[in-house]
C-alpha cells in the first residue's frame, strides 16, 4: 500500500476512533478543561497525529494507548463523583478572590492573578468596580463567578412581589422556508394556524429564513431580504385594551345604575378586574 494511501487511511480512522472516545468521555471534556482533562486531551490528540503519520508502527498500538487514556480518564472521573477528597486533590477547589467589595491579595497571589487579569475577567461579566462585589470566586476551571450585592443586582419581579408564571420553551417552527411539524405540534399548533399568522404579517412561509412562536403563542418571523420590515404581533396589547375598556364599561355600569344590589356586584367586579390587570401587566405591556 502506498504511504500516502495509508496516512490517508489512518487519519480517517484516527478521526472515527477520536469522534467515538469523546462522546464515551460525555460534554464534560469538551467544556472548560480541568488540569487533568487538559492533560488528557492533549495526550489524546498527540496519540491521534501518530496513528495518523507513524506508518512504521502498527495503528492497533495507537489505539490500544488511546484506549488506556480513555479507560483512565473514565476511572478518574468516577473517583471524582464517588470521593469528595479525589475531587479536590484532582480538580483543586475554589477559591475566593474578593469578599464584601474587598479584594483577598493572598489568595489572588495564591491563583498567581494579577489585579489587571483580575479586573479583565471582572469587565467580562459586566462588573466595572470592585465595591460592587459581594462575592468573586475562581472555579477549578478557571472561570470567575460574581455575586454582586444586593443593591446593584438587577431588579426582578421578585424583588417587586410579582408571581410570574412558568416561561415555556420557545420553539423554531420554520427553517430556511421549511415548515418544522414537530415544534408546531409541541406548541399545540397547526399549519393552518401557522399560515394564518403569516397572513397577517403579509409574508409566505418562502419567504421566511426563520421563524419561531414563543412561550405567548406569538409569531416572530426573520425573512431572507433583510431590508423587508415585519410589524410586531399586537395581540398582548389588544388583550390589554380590551381588559381595560371592559374595566370602564363595569365602572360605568356600577354608576349609572340605581340597584344597589346591582352596584355593589359591579364594584366588586370591578375591583377584581382591575387586580387582575394588575397581575398581568407586567406581560401585556411591552417595555
Amino acid at each position: 500500500m502506498p504511504d500516502w494511501l495509508e496516512v490517508v487511511l489512518r487519519t480517517l480512522f484516527g478521526v472515527l476512533a477520536l469522534f467515538a472516545m469523546t462522546r464515551l468521555l460525555g460534554k464534560r471534556q469538551i467544556t472548560q478543561l480541568s488540569p487533568f482533562e487538559y492533560i488528557t486531551g492533549i495526550s489524546i490528540g498527540n496519540l491521534a497525529a501518530s496513528i495518523s503519520l507513524d506508518v512504521e508502527y502498527a495503528w492497533y498500538l495507537g489505539l490500544i494507548a488511546l484506549s488506556v487514556w480513555v479507560l483512565v480518564s473514565l476511572g478518574i472521573e468516577f473517583l471524582q463523583m464517588k470521593s469528595i477528597k479525589m475531587r479536590n486533590l484532582i480538580d483543586s477547589t475554589a477559591t475566593v478572590l474578593i469578599k464584601e467589595g474587598k479584594i483577598l491579595e493572598d489568595n489572588v497571589k495564591k491563583e498567581r492573578l494579577t489585579t489587571t487579569e483580575l479586573m479583565s475577567k471582572l469587565r467580562k461579566k459586566s462588573v466595572f468596580k470592585v465595591a460592587d462585589v459581594e462575592f468573586a470566586i475562581i472555579e477549578p476551571s478557571g472561570e470567575i463567578n460574581i455575586l454582586l450585592k444586593r443593591e446593584h443586582q438587577p431588579l426582578t419581579a421578585a424583588h417587586l412581589g410579582i408571581k410570574v408564571g412558568p416561561e415555556i420553551e420557545p420553539q423554531a417552527v420554520i427553517e430556511d422556508g421549511n415548515i418544522m411539524d414537530e415544534p408546531l405540534a409541541t406548541m399545540g399548533l397547526s399549519r393552518e394556524w401557522l399560515y394564518e399568522e403569516l397572513q397577517k404579517l403579509g409574508v409566505t412561509v418562502e419567504n421566511v429564513f426563520f421563524g419561531q412562536v414563543n412561550g405567548f403563542g406569538e409569531l416572530y418571523v426573520d425573512l431572507y431580504d433583510d431590508q423587508l420590515q415585519v410589524s410586531e404581533s399586537q395581540q398582548r396589547a389588544t388583550l390589554f385594551a380590551q381588559l381595560k375598556k371592559i374595566e370602564a364599561d363595569i365602572e360605568l355600569f356600577g354608576l349609572t345604575t340605581k340597584n344597589a344590589e346591582a352596584k355593589q356586584m359591579y364594584e366588586q367586579s370591578s375591583k377584581q378586574l382591575q387586580q387582575m390587570i394588575e397581575d398581568l401587566k407586567p406581560v401585556l405591556v411591552r417595555c
